[in-house]
């Protein structure tokens, strides 16, 4: 299957080394199936430290995935936004699993996300927004093993 990891940089050898800061499930290095969800992120971070260019890195990702600890949020997401709340306020039980798959919270959702976090909208609320959205999907690396042994990388391009 492949995948796409939106940059400023290009990335053969990934690594969970570098994720500067918890985001939706925690720290890792994070992948999409959807490339122009890549090309729009890796325009942003271009533009976000000044850089002529985005770089997307394409890879192949086994799907065999026997012999890892994988969580995977389809359409619960309830259970979803009480994970990417806990992961964004330090929390590690992200650490439990190898990947981490389901949405991200793209701008819009993100906002939903904010306003259920601080207290301001309740859960219910917050999962009636949710819905409206256009939704993408993320693929967390948590572990070093998992990312050596389930990506290879291909290619890049620039946007």
């Amino acid at each position: 299957m492949k995948v796409y990891h939106g940059s400023i940089e290009v990335v053969k050898a990934p690594d969970v080394l570098h994720s500067s800061r918890a985001l939706d499930f925690g720290k890792g290095f994070y992948v999409t199936t959807v490339k122009e969800q890549a090309e729009k992120w890796a325009k942003r971070k271009a533009d976000l430290y000044d850089k002529p260019v985005g770089v997307i890195n394409e890879y192949e990702m086994k799907t065999d995935k026997s012999g890892f600890i994988e969580k995977t949020f389809t359409d619960d997401l309830g259970e979803w936004i009480d994970f990417v709340c806990n992961c964004r306020d330090g929390g590690d039980d992200y650490l439990k699993y190898d990947l981490i798959s389901g949405k991200v919270a793209n701008d819009k959702v993100f906002r939903v996300v904010d306003m259920y976090h601080q207290g301001i909208w309740d859960k219910e609320r917050a999962l009636k927004e949710i819905k409206v959205y256009e939704t993408y999907d993320q693929i967390a690396f948590v572990s070093q093993k998992a990312i050596d042994q389930l990506l290879s990388y291909v290619s890049y391009y620039e946007v």
